[in-house]
């Protein structure tokens, strides 16, 4: 069933005493339970719900909201750990099970995992799996250099912050573009920097692309005018000090001020930065 998975508006059929009924546009019924059927709703209504499958592998609808939809990933709590595999909470009634396949370590109940969702194809259920990026790295790129993305980070390496970006592809933030605390499980706004040859990403928190390296030149600009000619910052000052003054990267700086000094706009100097 195409509905699974999914948030629809189906209309409201009839009602039994185990619920209302909705019809989908392939003339399934489906059976949503007393205690979510909207007190004002009517035979003919259209009524906005998850489809999802229960304990028979049956669809069921709710009008609860899950924390993931199919094809998606998100950090979910391990409630259980049956004989058939691990269980998690997710927004719905019926729990979601991870079976012993599908997991990428042992789970232990009431720690948190990144849990990927996907519909059985066999069963027609839906099923989780903490193996992420086996499903991820089927998706085909869809976005280009520049654009601003959905980040959710997942894994600390040497080299950086592994993302999963816009729930698609792979994204690595490497750590000398981060300027402020970042944690497994954020939600943050991005760009991507480069695509590289095996469909990875690499990501920049910050918003300077190369035709807004002007922008950031000429505010950098703007400032030394405004401060008689001098600044008091340096391609050797920390990352932190550089973001309180014009809230961007150390690296997008040095690339604005890199770009005034080959115009011969400024000299550096060891402590500042001054204008021709």
């Amino acid at each position: 069933m195409k509905e699974i998975g999914q948030i629809i508006e189906l209309e409201f059929l009839k009602t039994t005493p185990q619920g209302a009924y909705l019809i989908t546009d392939e003339e399934n019924e489906i059976l949503l339970p007393h205690k979510y059927v909207p007190v004002d709703a009517e035979m003919g209504d259209k009524i906005e719900v998850f489809i999802y499958t229960d304990s028979e592998d049956r669809p069921i609808a709710t009008t609860l909201t899950p924390k993931l939809f199919i094809n998606q990933c998100a950090f979910l709590k391990a409630v259980d750990v049956t004989p058939i595999g691990a269980f998690f909470e997710w927004g719905v009634e019926k729990d979601l099970l991870v079976p012993f396949s599908e997991q990428f370590h042992k789970i232990e109940v009431g720690r948190t995992y990144l849990v990927y969702l996907y519909k059985d194809e066999l069963s027609n259920r839906m099923v989780g799996s903490t193996k992420v990026e086996k499903f991820i790295k089927r998706n085909s790129i869809s976005v280009v250099q520049g654009d601003e993305v959905n980040l959710l980070v997942y894994q600390e390496t040497d080299l950086g912050f592994k993302v999963i970006v816009d729930n698609r592809n792979i994204g690595m933030l490497f750590r000398n573009e981060i300027f402020k605390p970042i944690r497994i499980g954020d939600n943050l706004k991005g760009f991507v920097q480069k695509i590289r040859p095996d469909n990875k990403l690499d990501i920049t928190l910050n918003s300077v692309k190369l035709p807004s390296l002007e922008e950031l030149a000429n505010k950098i600009y703007e400032q030394l005018l405004k401060n008689k000619g001098k600044l008091e910052l340096t391609d050797k000052s920390s990352p932190d000090e550089i973001y309180a003054k014009f809230q961007v990267s150390k690296k997008a700086f040095k690339k604005a001020v890199g770009l005034l000094y080959s115009n011969k706009k400024i000299k550096l100097n060891s402590d500042n930065i001054e204008l021709v």
